[in-house]
């Protein structure tokens, strides 16, 4: 059973989402309006996945949520108007693993849920609008070299076949991947996971935009 935390600091948001996921048969374990409550929560009961609201008014940052849910071992899953592009931007950068609009069918939301419970990444077209219409969106300038090691190990390849397909040394390929890893980290869009280098990937046009998902992790 996939076990679900709501962080919404609007009760009828979180009820509505809460008896979506009843219907689906999830697992709603936390149901409240700030991350301080859910993080002490998840100490004792851990979840799968967080669906998050993108701003939260109790003074905390977009990026700061992001990361303490994720620091509870679960994925991120944004649930919001996602009509703020530098906000949307923000949480991308910050490593969630979705965003869906409230506005989304119900499916939609049992869907995305499922997929970023199985360990997957969402491709949908909120992120590509949010980082097409946002001229400040940092992009990073990658060599060939090391456009081509992203590529390859972004898309599922193990780092050893890699370097196979590129006729280079496995340590080459890795110190690509450490300069690759590194640039993201210099523009404020860090990737520390396979996940994460599919997500950068596919937001650089890398590789091109994808049903949801799986890619292995490091």
């Amino acid at each position: 059973m996939v076990r679900v935390a709501i962080i919404d600091d609007h009760e009828s948001v979180r009820l509505g989402v809460s008896a979506v996921c009843a219907m689906a048969g999830y697992e709603v374990v936390h149901s409240v309006s700030t991350v301080d409550a859910f993080v002490r929560q998840a100490a004792e009961q851990p979840v799968d996945v967080v669906v998050l609201d993108l701003s939260l008014e109790d003074g905390s940052t977009i990026t700061s949520n992001v990361q303490r849910a994720h620091s509870t071992g679960a994925a991120v899953l944004i649930h919001s108007i996602a009509d703020r592009v530098a906000s949307v931007r923000e949480a991308l950068a910050a490593g969630v693993a979705g965003v869906i609009p409230k506005a989304s069918p119900t499916e939609v939301v049992v869907d995305s849920i499922a997929t970023v419970a199985a360990g997957g990444v969402l491709n949908n077209l909120e992120w590509a609008s949010a980082i097409d219409a946002d001229s400040e969106f940092a992009t990073v300038q990658l060599g060939r070299r090391e456009r081509d090691v992203l590529h390859l190990y972004a898309s599922g390849l193990p780092l050893k076949q890699v370097a196979l397909e590129l006729g280079i040394a496995v340590s080459t390929a890795k110190e690509h991947l450490g300069r690759i890893r590194s640039k993201y980290v210099e523009v404020g869009r860090p990737a520390p996971t396979k996940v994460d280098l599919l997500r950068r990937a596919v937001e650089d046009g890398i590789l091109p935009e994808l049903n949801p998902g799986h890619a292995d992790g490091d």
